[in-house]
Order: structure tokens, then sequence, then C-alpha cells
């Protein structure tokens, strides 16, 4: 039994044979506050009702009156702060679909499961997803105005967490990527999509880099004093490669804390076109001859990928998780996958493939080949002071299972 953590979960099914089937998956799996609806409007009306919210909804897609994509739409003008299952019978292409348009809309998706859904599968899903959950079920969707993050930026709110890199298949740690976080007074723990854009709307994002970088430099000089020499990468907003001055701001940083520029991956996202293709060029091209690493952040998500890897200086490519988690069972994933880490080899590129998030995409990435792994398979994204427990930890993890990989499948 799936230690619940006391949702109430909607069921949204035409077909009353598959709400009963549904509802008794769940129930054996421990959920004890169910809601069951045939059409769109009686769902929503659970969900506008007073009372404790609901938590979960698990959703068809093909319904008549109202269908899934509509209802979604429902659950997005309402900020519908619950997670969400797609279990539809749909062809394939239109579940992957749907599955893009609710991440678009930032809604928290626990994943997508075609029909009929086996117990096994819907155990299997809520296994690996409900742990993820925020507490009370939902991220805090606060948005955050430009003189808070200012505000937070002059108080040093914001602090670094660090995912680690390994190899594939021995395990071995290759650095970690520096990942920010606000740590909020009132909030908690506040994640980058809730003030990243508006720190570069307004003009603030060069100030929280620079805070960033600091950050990571300085744990990356502190690790090093221990014994424990890791790279570390930082992300990089197309936004700085608008200034010029930024390599030497940079490569001062570095020199500061004691780093060398070869010990430092500078992680350039595609979800934004450079402002000025000259400025940019000039600035990643500065960036390489001092010795830096650039890596092409998301790779296959964003603006003219193609482009960028034939003009700009990259050598590391980061083929994004949309690609890389469930390839091996998703055939339209697997072949973006494949021809992504077929180019980056024929450019001569370290490749690293993210959002191995199982067992299945770390054996995965052993048959094709790609050398370095990222993800919540390996590591959540922790505190530098969690680092050192963390690669005890996981050293002994891969003795026990990463090297009976016939073992491990099985658990």
């Amino acid at each position: 039994m799936i230690d619940t953590p006391s949702l109430r979960v909607l069921i949204l099914d035409d077909e009353p044979f598959m709400l009963k089937l549904l509802a008794h998956q769940l129930t054996i799996l421990g959920f004890s506050e169910i809601i069951t609806c045939e059409n769109g409007f009686a769902a929503l009306a659970v969900i506008d009702a007073s009372g404790p919210a609901i938590g979960l909804v698990v959703c068809d897609l093909s319904m008549p009156e109202m269908d899934g994509v509509e209802f979604i739409r429902h659950l997005v003008a309402r900020d519908f702060q619950g997670a969400l299952i797609l279990a539809s019978g749909v062809d394939i292409r239109i579940l992957q679909a749907a599955e893009q348009l609710v991440k678009a809309h930032g809604m928290t998706l626990l994943g997508v499961l075609q029909k009929p859904v086996s117990p096994q599968s819907l155990k299997l899903l809520l296994e690996q997803s409900l742990p993820s959950l925020p507490r009370n079920h939902i991220r805090s969707r606060a948005v955050f105005t430009a003189p808070e993050i200012r505000d937070a930026i002059d108080d040093k709110q914001f602090i670094n967490y660090y995912q680690p890199k390994v190899g594939v298949p021995g395990g071995e740690l290759l650095g970690v990527e520096a990942l920010v976080r606000w740590k909020h007074p009132i909030s908690g723990l506040i994640y980058p999509d809730q003030f990243i854009a508006e720190a570069e709307s307004h003009g603030l994002i060069d100030v929280l880099t620079n805070l960033v970088l600091a950050n990571a430099l300085s744990d990356a000089a502190a690790w090093r004093c221990s014994g424990l020499a890791l790279p570390v990468a930082v992300n990089i907003s197309m936004d700085s490669m608008s200034d010029l001055d930024f390599p030497d701001r940079v490569a001062q940083l570095a020199a500061d804390a004691g780093v060398t520029s070869g010990d430092m991956v500078l992680e350039i996202t595609e979800s934004r076109v450079a402002r000025d293709a000259r400025t940019a060029l000039d600035v990643l091209t500065r960036l390489r001859l001092k010795g830096f690493s650039l890596s092409i952040d998301d790779f296959g998500t964003g603006h003219s990928s193609m482009a960028q890897l034939r003009d700009l200086p990259f050598n590391q490519m980061k083929i994004d998780r949309s690609f890389v988690h469930g390839a091996h069972g998703n055939s339209t994933t697997r072949a973006i996958y494949t021809s992504s880490l077929a180019m980056g080899k024929e450019l001569n590129l370290d490749i690293v493939a993210e959002g191995v998030e199982t067992f299945a995409d770390w054996t995965f990435l052993t048959r094709t080949g790609c050398h370095v792994a990222q993800g919540f398979f390996i590591a959540r994204p922790m505190p530098t002071e969690e680092l050192p427990n963390w690669l005890m930890a996981w050293d002994d993890r891969v003795l026990r299972e990463l090297s009976n990989p016939i073992e491990a499948e099985a658990e």
C-alpha cells in the first residue's frame, strides 16, 4: 500500500466502468477520499465547492460535452493547485500533446497512462511521483515583484542547491550543477520558475547571476580544500550575453575564489533568443578563449538549436529531460534523443542527459552510449552541506545496485 498523503482524489471519465475500476485501484492503494464524475461540468462543480481542496485529478481526454483539453483549460482558469494524471485511450501522439499542454500551463503533472490502466502502472506512477510532491501537495505559485526580488538579492536570500552529474555506467561523480533557490522568509523555498522571468524582464538577472556565480565558486573552492575537486556548472541567461564585460567579470570572480576556468561550465539556455547575435558571439567566444566550458542547455526545446550549434563555440550539449525520461518506451522521444546524441558525438561535444529518473532511463543511457547522466534517479538538488553524505550513500548504492543491473531492475 502506498503511503498516501491524505489526498482528495477526483476521477473524471465518461465511462462508468472505468470510474469504478480506477476508484477500486486507488482504494486498494490506500486512498480514502475518492470522488467520481462522468462529465467535466460535474467535476468543476466539485472543484468549486467549499471544503477541503481536491489534491489529485485523474482525467480522461476523449469525452462528450467537455473533452479533457477543455477541462484542463477550466482548471487553469481556476488556478487549480492540485496534481493531474492523464489517463486515456487516445492515440499516443495526442496523449503526448496533452501532456505538453499541461506542462506549458505550469500545472503539476504526475504522468500519463494509456487505457486500459493496469494496477501495476498506476501503482508505479504514484510511488514515483507522490514523494516528490511538496507539502500540502502544491508548490507555492505566488507572483513576486521586481522590488521584492531586488530586496532579496540585497539581503542574500538566494542560495545555491547542487545536483550531481555522474558517469555512465560506472557512476563516478563528474561535477555538479548549481541551481538557485530563493529562501523566502515567509513563503519558504521558492523555485526559479517563479522569479527568473521577472528578474530578466526588469534588468535584475545580471545581479542575480553574479550572486549565484560567487556562491558556486566559493563552494567549489571549499570542496577543493576538503579534497573534493568538482567542476561546477552555472546557468547563464542569454541576457548576460549582451554584456561585453561579462567574460572578464566571470574570470575575475573565478580568480578571486581560486578556481580555474577549466573547472567551470556555463550552461546557456536556448529558450531565449540573443538580442544581438554579434555581441553574444563575441562574449561566448571570449569565454571559451579564457578556458570556460560552454554548454547548450535544454537542447531541442528552444530557438534555432541547429544554428546555435553551428555558430556558437559550445563544447557541451545537455539533452533536455523531455527527450530522455521514458525514451526507452516511447518511439518518438527515443528518435529525438538518439538523433541528438548522434549529432553531439559527430560534433565532438561532451553530452549530458538530463531527466534520468528511473533505472530504466539509466540502462537506456548505458545501451545508447551517453556517458554522463543527471536526474532524480541519481539525486535531487541539495544544499552544499548535504553533498558529502550523498556521495557516500551514492558510492554504496553504485556497488549494491548499479553493479548488478539485473537485480536492481527486478527491484
